[in-house]
């Protein structure tokens, strides 16, 4: 068996200025982190033999996580489009609204359609890669959406749509 893993689709660009904002905290806080972590890996060097020096080996693994963490913030922050302004047409779904979905059993979900790097399911916000968000694109109210799932073909009926984060 190969080893080989083909790489993955490139997510999109666009992220809310609230998402921004947190991305960009994130990689301060790394910052920061990363000067504690460092001083006590040079603690932990100190102390002697490293091949079987546990707080070594932690600190050396945490450096590495943090290190891949600040890369990727520091590649991917400069690629991101802010996306500010409310589209021409605010009773279609697109980047940034709000939906409220009804389900055949009558059932109702809000959803808020978000960058690849700020999704949240817990509180409603969704990718705009994922399949739901990808079927909700440019719908309006009152049309039915069909989203392929593995237990197959959910139907939803979108119910509203608002942008409550754009002038």
């Amino acid at each position: 068996m190969s080893r080989y893993r083909p790489p993955q689709a490139k997510s999109s660009p666009y992220i809310t200025a609230e998402g921004y904002r947190r991305l960009q905290q994130e990689l301060d806080e790394l910052w920061k982190r990363r000067i504690v972590v460092t001083q006590a890996l040079s603690a932990a060097a100190a102390e002697g033999d490293r091949s079987e020096n546990a707080e070594y080996i932690y600190r050396k693994k945490e450096l590495r996580e943090l290190d891949r963490r600040i890369r990727y913030l520091q590649k991917r922050l400069p690629d991101l489009k802010v996306v500010m302004d409310a589209p021409p047409d605010c009773g279609r779904i697109f980047f940034g609204a709000r939906v409220r979905l009804e389900d055949m059993a009558g059932n109702e979900k809000i959803y808020r359609i978000v960058g690849a790097d700020e999704f949240n399911i817990k509180n409603g916000d969704i990718s705009v890669d994922s399949p739901l968000a990808r079927a909700l694109l440019k719908k309006a109210v009152d049309d039915e959406v069909t989203v392929p799932t593995p237990e197959g073909p959910v139907i939803y009926f979108v119910v509203d749509v608002t942008y409550p984060d754009r002038q």
